[in-house]
């Protein structure tokens, strides 16, 4: 993010660490375990955790509500950064990322024999400066946080202002229509919002295609739909071509 480069990654919507470890040996930027729409819960985040440490993508998390206690486990166990869902207000983005550093800069509590603070080898005073290397990820998916997104980008600590296509389309009354002009100019906003206040600007891509129009923007973090949609897809596409095979021969 600070060398404002373009990565891509995918939600990991299952619980299975052999496929979490296969998505990350293929080249993704990072991976998010969504514990907000996906099937794991935080019993299930260290062996997916673990299983994202075996390759070189990044592990994200997105928390299943916005709390100190949901943002620090996740951190403790290991996560490089935290997506928060459903952030309508500055003040909420601000809490977020207060949540992200220890004490006196923020409210993340503070145990150092922890995956997150690498038990221990972190010390005292690598604890009061470890935000600096996590992500801190808040999400545009309502009328409000559009109506104060300049002031969220503002927020000393966010890193990327996060678009969820389906949420914000439904919450400007045209629900999956991403080609409407109310959404095309609610995407350009946050990109604007994102480039004057320095920071990245990042959404959910349902095709390849899209990215074009988001990258023109300004967008530079992308989600590639989720492991499962992709499994799904893949799996469609050969069921077909075999099909179209077996009719041939």
């Amino acid at each position: 993010m600070l060398a404002e480069e373009t990565v891509f990654g995918t939600f990991i919507f299952g619980t299975a660490p052999l496929l979490v470890e296969v998505a990350g040996r293929t080249g993704l930027d990072w991976l998010l375990i969504d514990l907000e729409h996906g099937t794991a819960d935080e019993s299930d985040l260290l062996p997916l955790l673990m299983a994202v440490g075996l390759t070189e993508a990044t592990p994200l998390v997105r928390v299943e509500v916005g709390e100190r206690i949901r943002v620090g486990r996740a951190l403790d166990l290991g996560a490089a950064g935290v997506m928060v869902p459903q952030v309508h207000l500055a003040e909420q983005a601000r809490q977020a990322a207060r949540w992200l550093r220890t004490q006196p800069a923020g409210e993340r509590g503070i145990a150092l024999f922890t995956r997150g603070m690498e038990f221990g080898r972190i010390g005292h005073h690598g604890a009061a400066v470890r935000h600096e290397d996590l992500l801190t990820i808040v999400q545009i998916e309502s009328r409000a946080a559009l109506d104060e997104v300049e002031a969220i980008a503002a927020v000393e600590g966010v890193d990327v202002l996060f678009v969820g296509p389906t949420d914000l389309s439904h919450a400007l009354g045209i629900p999956g229509d991403i080609d409407h002009p109310a959404y095309l100019e609610a995407s350009a906003r946050v990109a604007r919002a994102c480039r004057d206040a320095g920071k990245t600007a990042g959404v959910m891509i349902w095709q390849a295609d899209d990215i074009r129009r988001y990258a023109s923007l300004g967008y530079r973090f992308f989600a590639l739909t989720s492991e499962a949609n992709i499994l799904d897809r893949a799996l469609r596409g050969e069921l077909d071509a075999a099909r179209r095979a077996a009719t041939v021969a």
